[in-house]
Protein backbone atom coordinates (compact mmCIF):
# COMPACT_ATOMS: atom_id res chain seq x y z
CA UNK A 1 0.00 0.00 0.00
CA UNK A 2 1.66 3.43 -0.86
CA UNK A 3 2.61 5.52 1.99
CA UNK A 4 1.92 8.89 -0.06
CA UNK A 5 -0.96 10.50 -0.73
CA UNK A 6 -1.83 12.39 -4.37
CA UNK A 7 -5.05 14.89 -4.45
CA UNK A 8 -5.30 15.51 -7.87
CA UNK A 9 -7.66 17.81 -9.95
CA UNK A 10 -7.79 17.08 -13.52
CA UNK A 11 -9.26 19.05 -16.14
CA UNK A 12 -9.12 21.32 -19.13
CA UNK A 13 -7.92 25.16 -18.65
CA UNK A 14 -10.63 27.26 -16.94
CA UNK A 15 -12.08 23.94 -15.20
CA UNK A 16 -11.83 24.95 -11.65
CA UNK A 17 -8.64 23.77 -10.27
CA UNK A 18 -7.21 26.60 -8.98
CA UNK A 19 -10.82 27.22 -7.30
CA UNK A 20 -11.45 24.36 -5.72
CA UNK A 21 -7.86 24.96 -4.28
CA UNK A 22 -8.74 28.29 -3.52
CA UNK A 23 -11.69 27.14 -1.63
CA UNK A 24 -10.25 24.57 0.48
CA UNK A 25 -7.58 26.73 1.67
CA UNK A 26 -10.03 29.87 1.88
CA UNK A 27 -7.43 32.09 -0.03
CA UNK A 28 -5.95 32.61 -2.62
CA UNK A 29 -3.04 29.89 -3.11
CA UNK A 30 -0.06 29.43 -5.09
CA UNK A 31 2.57 26.87 -5.68
CA UNK A 32 4.77 27.20 -2.55
CA UNK A 33 8.34 25.94 -1.87
CA UNK A 34 7.88 24.37 1.40
CA UNK A 35 4.91 22.08 2.85
CA UNK A 36 2.06 24.08 4.38
CA UNK A 37 -1.11 23.13 6.52
CA UNK A 38 -4.36 22.14 5.43
CA UNK A 39 -6.70 22.21 7.96
CA UNK A 40 -9.33 19.67 7.81
CA UNK A 41 -11.06 21.07 11.10
CA UNK A 42 -11.48 23.99 13.37
CA UNK A 43 -7.87 22.51 14.88
CA UNK A 44 -6.64 19.70 13.09
CA UNK A 45 -4.42 19.79 10.04
CA UNK A 46 -1.79 17.83 7.69
CA UNK A 47 1.07 19.37 6.09
CA UNK A 48 1.01 19.24 2.25
CA UNK A 49 2.42 20.32 -0.43
CA UNK A 50 0.87 22.10 -2.90
CA UNK A 51 1.37 22.34 -7.00
CA UNK A 52 -1.40 24.66 -8.18
CA UNK A 53 -1.03 25.89 -12.27
CA UNK A 54 -0.30 22.11 -13.94
CA UNK A 55 3.55 21.12 -14.95
CA UNK A 56 2.24 20.42 -17.92
CA UNK A 57 1.17 24.26 -18.31
CA UNK A 58 4.48 25.57 -16.86
CA UNK A 59 6.37 23.05 -18.89
CA UNK A 60 8.35 21.64 -16.06
CA UNK A 61 7.89 17.63 -14.53
CA UNK A 62 6.46 17.40 -11.05
CA UNK A 63 10.01 16.60 -10.00
CA UNK A 64 11.07 20.23 -10.69
CA UNK A 65 8.16 21.60 -8.57
CA UNK A 66 8.56 19.66 -5.77
CA UNK A 67 10.88 21.64 -3.51
CA UNK A 68 11.04 19.18 -0.32
CA UNK A 69 12.23 15.24 -0.20
CA UNK A 70 8.83 13.33 -1.13
CA UNK A 71 6.11 15.34 0.37
CA UNK A 72 3.68 12.62 1.86
CA UNK A 73 0.54 14.69 1.02
CA UNK A 74 0.85 16.46 -2.66
CA UNK A 75 -2.27 18.40 -3.95
CA UNK A 76 -1.60 19.27 -7.73
CA UNK A 77 -3.33 20.81 -10.24
CA UNK A 78 -3.29 18.58 -13.96
CA UNK A 79 -4.27 19.82 -17.02
CA UNK A 80 -6.10 17.50 -19.24
CA UNK A 81 -3.46 17.68 -22.43
CA UNK A 82 -0.67 14.89 -23.26
CA UNK A 83 0.72 15.96 -20.06
CA UNK A 84 -1.15 14.92 -17.73
CA UNK A 85 -0.03 11.59 -18.16
CA UNK A 86 3.95 12.22 -17.77
CA UNK A 87 2.37 14.00 -14.31
CA UNK A 88 0.38 10.62 -13.45
CA UNK A 89 3.41 8.66 -14.35
CA UNK A 90 5.60 10.42 -11.86
CA UNK A 91 3.33 9.81 -9.04
CA UNK A 92 3.06 6.55 -10.03
CA UNK A 93 6.92 5.76 -10.14
CA UNK A 94 6.94 7.26 -6.76
CA UNK A 95 4.48 4.93 -5.25
CA UNK A 96 1.40 7.53 -4.56
CA UNK A 97 -1.98 6.41 -4.00
CA UNK A 98 -3.97 8.46 -6.65
CA UNK A 99 -7.25 10.03 -5.49
CA UNK A 100 -8.37 12.54 -8.25
CA UNK A 101 -11.56 14.00 -9.57
CA UNK A 102 -11.80 14.79 -12.78
CA UNK A 103 -13.38 17.96 -13.64
CA UNK A 104 -15.65 17.05 -16.58
CA UNK A 105 -17.37 19.50 -17.47
CA UNK A 106 -15.37 22.05 -16.25
CA UNK A 107 -16.41 25.54 -15.24
CA UNK A 108 -16.09 26.79 -18.25
CA UNK A 109 -16.24 24.29 -20.46
CA UNK A 110 -20.55 23.74 -22.24
CA UNK A 111 -20.57 20.18 -21.90
CA UNK A 112 -19.16 16.76 -20.60
CA UNK A 113 -15.91 15.74 -23.06
CA UNK A 114 -14.52 12.41 -23.89
CA UNK A 115 -11.46 10.58 -22.57
CA UNK A 116 -9.75 10.75 -25.28
CA UNK A 117 -6.07 10.40 -23.41
CA UNK A 118 -7.49 6.92 -21.61
CA UNK A 119 -7.09 8.56 -18.54
CA UNK A 120 -9.32 7.24 -16.68
CA UNK A 121 -8.36 3.53 -17.34
CA UNK A 122 -4.74 4.14 -17.04
CA UNK A 123 -5.70 5.93 -12.92
CA UNK A 124 -7.94 2.69 -12.80
CA UNK A 125 -5.14 0.01 -13.21
CA UNK A 126 -3.14 1.72 -10.40
CA UNK A 127 -3.88 2.09 -6.42
CA UNK A 128 -6.11 5.25 -6.96
CA UNK A 129 -9.68 6.40 -6.59
CA UNK A 130 -11.16 8.37 -9.58
CA UNK A 131 -14.00 10.61 -9.75
CA UNK A 132 -16.02 12.40 -12.29
CA UNK A 133 -16.99 16.24 -11.01
CA UNK A 134 -19.21 18.43 -12.39
CA UNK A 135 -17.15 21.59 -12.61
CA UNK A 136 -19.89 23.73 -13.24
CA UNK A 137 -21.31 23.13 -9.47
CA UNK A 138 -20.92 24.34 -6.65
CA UNK A 139 -17.33 22.73 -4.79
CA UNK A 140 -18.70 22.44 -1.70
CA UNK A 141 -19.20 18.63 -1.83
CA UNK A 142 -16.38 18.01 -3.51
CA UNK A 143 -14.12 19.81 -0.78
CA UNK A 144 -15.92 17.75 1.51
CA UNK A 145 -15.04 15.15 -0.43
CA UNK A 146 -11.25 15.33 -0.63
CA UNK A 147 -11.25 16.63 3.27
CA UNK A 148 -13.03 13.38 4.28
CA UNK A 149 -11.05 11.33 2.69
CA UNK A 150 -7.54 13.16 3.03
CA UNK A 151 -8.84 13.02 6.96
CA UNK A 152 -9.18 9.25 7.14
CA UNK A 153 -6.02 8.45 5.14
CA UNK A 154 -3.60 10.62 6.91
CA UNK A 155 -5.42 9.55 10.62
CA UNK A 156 -4.60 6.14 9.65
CA UNK A 157 -1.00 7.08 9.44
CA UNK A 158 -0.66 9.42 12.15
CA UNK A 159 -0.39 11.96 10.06
CA UNK A 160 -3.16 14.44 11.59
CA UNK A 161 -1.67 17.23 13.72
CA UNK A 162 -3.52 19.51 16.44
CA UNK A 163 -3.09 22.98 16.49
CA UNK A 164 -3.33 23.76 20.22
CA UNK A 165 -3.93 27.33 20.18
CA UNK A 166 -7.51 26.60 17.82
CA UNK A 167 -8.27 24.19 20.17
Amino acid sequence: MPENLLVGIVGRSGSGRTHTWNTIFKRLVRTGRLVRRLYLNKSEYVEVFLINGSPGERKMSVNNLITVKKPRITLCSIQYTKSAIKTIDWFIKNKYFLFIHWLNPGYNSSQLYFDNLNLVNKLLAQDSLVGIRNGKLDPGSRIEEILDFIYSWAQKRKLIQTDLRKV
